[in-house]
């Protein structure tokens, strides 16, 4: 993990024609379904946009520029988009894909390390239910 990883970037701006860039992390849906719920409970604007692919495969979480360089949580990707193609309008920004959460009027991204312990969460809850079956 890189240095400043676990440091607070709550909530950075990501400009909404994207020309500031954004990294877009990709979990798996079930985890990230968990996840969103778990940063949803959590205090003020915990998640930010949030989208998913029409085969209801994936989520993305939009995080600020720059977090892709350090993004090592295993079972999710991170891509820096440099501003390619990734706009916050209401307007799904890939073609086959739909807003789960919608940018809102400030477009502000998730924070990596909070998505960082919720996808942990998330994945320690997804086997702990699996366990059981």
């Amino acid at each position: 993990m890189e240095a400043g990883m676990e440091t607070s970037q709550s909530n950075d701006p990501c400009t909404p024609a994207g020309d500031a860039g954004c990294d877009l992390v990709t979990v798996p849906a079930r985890q990230g379904l968990e996840a969103v719920d778990i940063l949803r409970r959590g205090p003020g604007d915990a998640v930010g946009p949030v989208l998913h692919d029409d085969g209801g495969d994936t989520l993305g979480f939009v995080v600020p520029a720059g977090t892709a360089a350090g993004w090592d949580v295993p079972g999710s990707t991170c891509t820096e988009t440099d501003g390619r193609g990734l706009r916050l309008s209401p307007e799904p920004p890939v073609e086959g894909s739909d807003w789960l959460l919608p940018p809102g009027e400030a477009d502000l991204a998730t924070d990596p390390a909070v998505l960082r312990r919720a996808l942990g969460e998330a994945a320690r809850l997804i086997e702990a239910a699996d366990s059981c079956r």
